[in-house]
């Protein structure tokens, strides 16, 4: 078992100039992800926060977000902590019936247990905390870090190349199929900051499943989140990805996607948003070499006064390529979701087959649910489509259901996982689909 450097919030430091040098002055990284650190906190510094008037970010209120609220972990000692999770109430729903190849916890952005079983080290796979390999791997992390996410997108993308810690690596190299599943937890405590970025890269002809979920101490915690997500599959490689969001009802959640398919590669990358207060999502997929292929399945549930923001982009570069975007979301109470999707077809894309639909579920009179997709064609040859639906639970359904014994809180929660049963057909892990349909399941109220 590895012995790794980690930082604990007992001494903090401001989102200042003068606490980001101190905190930067204690981090053990090679002199070019310094460099990088500082121009992009420059970058951050001369910028402005999103505002209204941009298109991404008209549908949202920033101002309750104040980042002077939080701040940064300083102090560094050595630890390896396979329960650090379980003593800070943080849960694992994604572990429970898998045999992981490996195993990275996060707690508040700091990296507190590594594990990687032999047999998948020996065939030349790397999986740790992306701070460390930077300097450990530096040739293959230089190569692909910040890279393939545009980090000046926008302010927040600023920040979080700046001061990202605790992140995760993953290599598959040339070849090699690992069979069994990686995990990835990030646990956040209440008030706390996590700004973990995380870094795939599958070689050619590689496989794997890369399993990531993020959650709070308790479901009412706060915190910031402010992630990162960079995907490479190069040719013929394939990846599976979940992601399960289920950060504390009081956190601010911020993220930049982006994957990058080669030629025949693909990728079936599974969202499901359940936590955050107020959450802004970029996602991307861009296909660059002929072949390529993407599915991405959403699942966003939201509930309280909740805000789930996601904008994705299917960026078909190459031609022959064929991108699939579902997402569906289930509203409640006075929650809000916005979802503006887009399918750009650059020149020179010919026989491009692309698809993206949003279908919303509406759970009380009070929600709202933007939907807006969008197409982008640049060349002449191809078949792109879109679609939307929205619309509230049927009442004869429910009666129906009541007529044969059930309740009206479990006719709604079988009418709920049947909206979502489309997007849990095409997970094929088994207990990854139990345990998101499990997750959806706990949270729904009795629709009234």
């Amino acid at each position: 078992m590895d012995t790794m450097q980690t930082e604990t919030a007992s001494d903090s430091v401001p989102f200042q100039r003068e606490g980001f040098e101190r905190w930067l002055a204690a981090r053990e990284e090679p002199r070019w992800l310094l460099e990088q650190r500082r121009e992009a906190w420059q970058a951050f510094e001369q910028s402005s926060w999103p505002d209204r008037r941009q298109e991404e970010w008209m549908r949202s209120d920033l101002r309750p977000f104040k980042l002077d609220r939080y701040s940064l972990p300083m102090t560094a000692v050595a630890t390896d902590r396979s329960t650090a999770l379980a003593d800070e109430g943080i849960p694992r729903w994604l572990e429970e019936g898998i045999d992981a190849a490996g195993t990275l916890h996060t707690l508040d952005g700091v990296t507190v247990y590594r594990q990687l079983d032999a047999a998948t080290e020996n065939q030349g796979v790397i999986f740790g905390d992306l701070s460390q390999l930077a300097a450990e791997q530096e040739a293959i992390v230089r190569e692909y870090l910040h890279r393939i996410v545009d980090w000046q997108q926008n302010r927040f993308a600023q920040l979080h190349a700046a001061v990202w810690s605790g992140g995760h690596f993953l290599y598959v190299p040339r070849g090699v199929h690992v069979e069994r599943p990686f995990h990835l937890v990030a646990g956040l405590t209440d008030g706390a900051t996590d700004s973990g970025h995380t870094l795939v890269v599958i070689d050619e002809g590689a496989e794997a499943t890369l399993l990531y979920e993020s959650s709070s101490s308790h479901e009412q915690a706060g915190g910031l989140h402010l992630g990162g997500l960079e995907i490479v599959v190069r040719p013929g490689g394939h990846l599976r990805y979940v992601n399960l969001q289920d950060w504390g009802q009081e956190v601010w959640h911020f993220a930049h996607q982006r994957a990058v398919l080669d030629r025949d590669a693909s990728i079936q990358w599974t969202v499901s948003a359940l936590g955050s207060l107020f959450a802004q999502v970029s996602q991307q997929v861009a296909l660059i070499g002929p072949g390529a292929h993407s599915q991405v399945n959403g699942v966003l549930f939201t509930q309280g006064r909740q805000q789930l923001t996601y904008n994705t982009l299917q960026q078909h570069v190459a031609a022959g390529c064929r991108s699939d975007f579902l997402y569906k979301a289930a509203l409640q109470d006075r929650s809000r979701t916005v979802w503006r999707g887009m399918i750009r077809v650059e020149p020179g894309a010919q026989k491009t087959d692309g698809y993206q639909r949003n279908d919303n579920l509406m759970l009380s009179d009070h929600v709202r649910a933007d939907s807006i997709p969008g197409l982008e064609i640049l060349a002449d040859d191809v078949r792109c489509t879109h679609g939307s639906t929205t619309g509230s639970v049927d009442e004869e359904q429910i009666f129906y259901a009541q007529s044969r014994g059930f309740t009206r809180n479990e006719a709604t929660r079988m009418i709920v996982t049947g909206f979502f049963q489309q997007i849990f057909d095409r997970i094929t892990i088994d207990s990854v689909r139990e345990a998101l349909g499990t997750s959806i399941a706990r949270q729904v109220r009795e629709y009234a």
